[in-house]
Order: C-alpha cells, then structure tokens, then sequence
C-alpha cells in the first residue's frame, strides 16, 4: 500500500477481506461478462437486421443493451484483474475515467428505462395513436435525452467528487470508483456532498422511477377494463419483461444511492453493487428474451438463415 501510495495509485480493497470469496467471484463473474457480451451483442444485432423489431420498442432495447456492454466493461475488466491477483490497485487516472464512464452510463441506464416504460404506456393505452406518438424523431429525441442526462449527471458529480481533498487517503473499501465510496476518502466535512449526491438521486432515480409507476398505474387501468383473455396475455407480454428488469436494477441500485451511510449499505454495499453491476446486465438480455416471442422469433429467423 506504501509503493501504490507512492505511486498515486488508489487501492480497491473490494473482496479482499473475504479471500475465500475471491475465486468464486472471478469465476461467477468471468462467466457472467461473458453472458452480457454475447446475449446483448445479440440482441443489439437481431433488433439492427430483422425488420420485423423495426420499433420503438426495440429501438430502446437496443440503446439498453449498449449501455448494459459498457457499463459492465468499465467496471468488470479491472474487477476480474483486482480478484485474480495480488495486486488491489487501479491508477488514479483509471479511477477517474472509470468514475466518470460507469455513473454516466448508470445514470443513462435510469433515465432509458422510464422512456421504455413510457413506450409501453403508449402501446397500451394509445395503441391506435401508437405510430404517430412514438415516431423516429421523438424516439431519437428520448434517447439522446437520456444519453445526455447521463452525461451531464456525471460531469456534476464526478467532478465535484474529484475536487474533494483526500490526504493521501488511498484505501478504497469498494471493487470500483464510485460516487458514494469515492466522497468517503474526502478529509473535510462531506455532509454538503452526501446532500447533492442524494439530490443528484432523487433527480436520476425516484423521477424516472416515478414516472415508471405512473406509467404502469395508466397500464393497469386500461388492462383492468380488458376482458379478453388475448388480451390481457399480450398486455402482460409487452410489458412483464420490462417490469423484471426495473425491479432488478431499481430494487438494488436505490439502496446504495439514497441511503449510503445506512447500515444496510454498509454491510451489504459491495454486494449489491455486484448484483447491478454485474448481474442484471447479464440477466436483461435473458429476460427480454425468454419472455418475448418477438425476440425468440428474430433469432429463429436469424439461426435458420445463417444455416440455410
């Protein structure tokens, strides 16, 4: 730790306080990398050749699953290296471009999800005014919306973050560079900085996740009036996927940013960081997958194709 402070090097203690953790994780998370390369890589190709997912809704899954690649790649690559070997450290200069690239793409990740949510409001609720709502320009408008909220998201916090004086602090109690642990190295008073990082929260989290309830609850309203069994089925359908996937990363990601100097998020940080970080990245590509016949479809076409 004396040569990495030396250095200018920050160490990422991560796991390294549970060494018999350490093996499984490099090889649950080796496999799990993996899973998120090849099933959004997939998804991102079949929703760019098969006509037939030429719609908003795959429009967005695709920009999910690009995000979902390079989100997991800022952050897991550095991570399978730290619990492989001896080594703990990440430059400083790594540390800071893999602050600035995971809670952009994060926060871009938060704001997607209540535009596909909105889509879905749109197919259920308007579906005879479905085309004209979402056309191309507002579905680019939506994503640039959201890629951009990322961007500004982390120029604020990141660098505000980064202008904290650590003293010589090196000792990262985290697998990554992230905001909440970041602040934590700071050697002045940090209450004003947990304040903007709540603020920053609820702005690029409960917003989106509330508009992402308000969305569902016009769903429920309509799909409640609906008396056909059909109907209700492709209801469910359309949006079950989408729903799993918001539980998933909301359900975890709320935890370590609204309250981080909780207890639970003390104890279980590192964890639940792991899990959507690295876990629901991998999941996404499976879960619009298995539940979507659309998607199942395109890769039929896709896979018969190739081998005919």
């Amino acid at each position: 730790m004396t040569n990495s402070s030396v250095k200018g090097d920050i160490v990422l203690v991560g796991f390294s306080d549970q060494p018999h953790l350490e093996k499984i994780l490099f090889v649950a998370v080796l496999i799990s990398y993996l899973l998120t390369l090849v099933g959004n890589t997939v998804i991102i190709l079949i929703c760019s050749v098969d006509p037939k997912l030429k719609t908003p809704m795959y429009f967005f899954l695709t920009h999910l699953s690009l995000v979902d690649i390079c989100f997991t790649t800022s952050i897991v690559p550095q991570l399978l290296w730290n619990l492989k070997g001896p080594a703990k450290t990440i430059t400083f200069l790594g540390c800071i471009i893999q602050l600035y690239v995971s809670l952009a793409l994060g926060s871009t990740e938060c704001v997607l999800l209540a535009v596909m949510a909105f889509d879905r409001y749109a197919a259920v609720c308007k579906p005879l005014h479905y085309t004209a709502v979402m056309n191309p320009w507002l579905c680019q408008a939506l994503a640039g919306v959201a890629w951009l909220s990322g961007v500004g998201n982390t120029l604020i916090q990141g660098t505000v973050t980064l202008w904290l004086p650590r003293c010589g602090h090196q000792s990262l109690h985290h697998f990554f560079c992230e905001v909440p642990s970041m602040i934590k190295l700071a050697c002045v008073d940090i209450h004003d900085n947990e304040v903007q990082l709540f603020v920053a929260s609820l702005v690029l989290l409960l917003l989106p996740l509330m508009l992402i309830l308000l969305s569902y609850g016009h769903i429920a309203k309509v799909v409640i009036r609906i008396k056909s069994v059909q109907a209700w089925c492709k209801a469910l359908g359309t949006c079950g996927s989408h729903l799993i996937v918001v539980s998933l990363f909301y359900g975890t990601i709320t935890a370590v940013y609204i309250q981080p100097n909780s207890s639970y998020a003390h104890a279980h940080g590192k964890f639940i960081s792991l899990f959507y970080t690295v876990v629901t990245p991998t999941l996404n590509p499976l879960i619009y997958t298995l539940r979507n016949n659309d998607v199942k479809g395109a890769l039929q076409r896709l896979f018969h194709r190739d081998f005919t």
